[in-house]
């Protein structure tokens, strides 16, 4: 009998146990609503500053609308008056400090980016981070290129190249390898045609990118539409072909433009070296006779031999 008893208070109290857990289960989710209130209102604001952050560090998502990988050129959206670029975080795509053709007119035709001299099996690395865009080849122009769009708003070309490494769609880090260098397409001699794009447009390499000094020009880059052209000439002046160095500086040749100088940094290089691309039978003394220089000279700077075979194609330095 008591044994009934007690098995009848057990059943009784576990039953009213289990009657009382929804309620307490309730009540603490009645005191945690204010809390999850709380978190959700945080966690927007947490989002928007990202939200907000991303835009300030990824401005090409404001200046491109989509993302092709068949036309070469994007020009899906408008260029704007003015655009700050962001410098920071670089790589200069090639140790070369020699360049050997201006941005602007050239032959009569607009040469849209920079060439520097490079060698075939030159290291080309990406000038930021970014996503790789285009990998083609194009047998009349570039010859085997990539296009890579930066995250600051920037997308860069680089051209002539002897092999590609990377893949369209991949993402990319500054400095990181993205081909080698060479002689294919339209080209003269083995270099890098390197252009700076932004929606499309080609704006001049210098006015960002120091070649004889190995740096960017400033943290930041500001396009202006309206002072562009006449920031353009001086930056070629400066950092171009024909920048001359006095004192320390590039001189900007005999044009006295104050109100656009930009001041170059001091450098310190040898005097400016230009290319030969040895043709079929030329000689040393051949090749001296047209590049008003001698044999001695050729040799020193080359580092070659007197009794050195040419071949074809060989790429020699004079001054």
């Amino acid at each position: 009998m008591i044994t009934i008893k007690i098995l009848k208070t057990t059943v009784f109290m576990a039953f009213m146990t289990l009657s009382a857990i929804p309620s307490q289960g309730q009540d603490l989710l009645a005191r945690q609503a204010p809390v999850d209130r709380k978190m959700k209102a945080v966690d927007s604001i947490v989002l928007n500053r990202l939200i907000e952050q991303e835009m300030l560090e990824n401005p090409s998502g404001d200046l491109y609308s989509e993302w092709d990988t068949e036309a070469t050129h994007y020009y899906g959206n408008t260029l704007p008056d003015e655009a700050t670029i962001d410098l920071r975080g670089f790589c200069m795509p090639t140790p070369s400090r020699v360049i050997t053709s201006n941005f602007g007119a050239r032959w009569g035709r607009q040469h849209k980016g920079l060439d520097i001299k490079v060698y075939i099996g030159d290291t080309i690395r990406a000038a930021f981070s970014g996503k790789v865009r285009i990998v083609k080849y194009e047998p009349r122009g570039y010859g085997k290129y990539v296009v890579i769009r930066h995250y600051n708003g920037l997308e860069t070309y680089y051209g002539h190249m002897s092999k590609q490494l990377v893949r369209e769609n991949e993402e990319v880090k500054a400095g990181d390898p993205i081909g080698l260098g060479g002689n294919t397409g339209r080209s003269t001699g083995s270099h890098l045609h390197f252009e700076t794009r932004l929606c499309g447009v080609a704006l001049n390499p210098a006015l960002m990118f120091d070649f004889r000094n190995q740096d960017v020009t400033g943290d930041f880059y500001t396009f202006r539409r309206n002072k562009y052209a006449a920031e353009s000439a001086q930056a070629t002046r400066l950092r171009g072909v024909s920048g001359k160095k006095k004192g320390g500086r590039f001189d900007a040749d005999s044009d006295d433009d104050s109100e656009l100088a930009i001041a170059a940094p001091s450098a310190s290089f040898a005097p400016e070296v230009h290319f030969h691309k040895v043709k079929k039978g030329e000689t040393l003394q051949s090749i001296a006779r047209k590049c008003h220089t001698t044999v001695d000279a050729l040799c020193k700077l080359n580092r070659i031999g007197k009794s050195i075979r040419l071949m074809p194609g060989q790429i020699l330095k004079y001054n």
